[in-house]
């Protein structure tokens, strides 16, 4: 049997039958970033985008996408999703302006909640490029990864980012 289970006896695409598992209790933090240029910094912070409050917007556009993501992804499970939080730090050394997006996503079901997170920090940060573009089309969006997850067979995973920060 191959290591791979969205693949099917024929080697074709399958949703994996999770009818079996155990209801666990899951969360999946994401990280993404925007690095943006003073002006936009100073515009975001400021609040006075003529978009409205990027921030709010991208939030929202976030939240939306993680409830979203089987929508998006072909082979994810709808979950019932408990919990959505994202958060934003920014970072403004040496004349760098990246936005730190950060998303935390719970459920108690037989399934994780990774990839909703990593799409509702895409979106976020794709959000604020939209609401931004207008001033720079050049901004950048920064990595995105798995921060953590918890629960499920699995077991735990801590990215070696999380490690440095402690």
């Amino acid at each position: 049997m191959s290591e791979f289970t969205h693949f099917n006896a024929q080697g074709r695409a399958q949703m994996v039958d999770i009818s079996e598992k155990k209801e666990t209790e899951r969360l999946a933090v994401a990280r993404s970033s925007v690095f943006v240029t003073e002006e936009i910094y100073k515009k975001i912070t400021d609040r006075s985008i003529e978009k409205g409050d990027v921030l709010a917007v991208a939030q929202v556009a976030g939240i939306m996408a993680a409830k979203k993501t089987s929508d998006w992804i072909p082979m994810c499970h709808p979950l019932a999703l408990k919990g959505i939080d994202i958060a934003f730090h920014w970072n403004t050394d040496d004349k760098m302006y990246e936005l730190e997006i950060q998303v935390a996503v719970k459920t108690k079901g037989s399934t994780g909640v990774e990839m909703e997170a990593l799409t509702a920090a895409s979106a976020t940060a794709l959000t604020i490029y939209d609401m931004c573009k207008a001033i720079d089309k050049g901004m950048v969006i920064g990595n995105t990864y798995l921060l953590e997850k918890t629960g499920g067979k699995s077991g735990d995973f801590y990215h070696p980012q999380l490690e440095e920060e402690n």
